[in-house]
């Protein structure tokens, strides 16, 4: 089951039934399930100490993934999305705040399903894969 909860801001996500069931294809496409998956909006201070708590880092970012799957092919996690970042960012690539938040929130998705962006090349096949499951949307 995908939820979605706000933590610390009022943010509601658009046609939010069409982009859970959106989440679920892609994710079959991928060759997974979706078990528990929960996605928070949050303020940029409080992804800020989110990754300063559990990842010992001391930076904005837009999403943090979390993966508690226990079983193999099943997707289980937290991610955490910062909506203040994703309007930001929006802003600053001259798109819609709606399109750049469905890229991120594939965006965790896609970690969940094995995906990285350490590298140049991860990176490219994530954004490669994240314009794939937009286009579907």
């Amino acid at each position: 089951m995908i939820r979605f909860f706000n933590e610390d801001v009022p943010y509601k996500l658009p046609q939010k039934q069409a982009i859970r069931q959106w989440l679920k294809q892609q994710t079959e496409a991928e060759g997974y399930s979706v078990g528990d998956l929960n996605y928070m909006f949050c303020s940029d201070e409080y992804l800020l100490q989110v990754n300063r708590d559990y990842l010992q880092h001391d930076y904005y970012t837009d999403i943090i993934t979390f993966d508690m799957s226990e079983e193999e092919g099943k997707i289980e996690g937290d991610v955490f999305v910062s909506v203040e970042r994703v309007i930001d960012n929006a802003n600053k690539l001259a798109v819609p705040a709606e399109q750049e938040m469905r890229r991120v929130l594939a965006h965790g998705l896609l970690h969940l399903c094995g995906y990285g962006d350490k590298t140049d090349e991860e990176a490219a096949l994530m954004r490669l894969k994240e314009d794939e499951w937009i286009s579907r949307l």
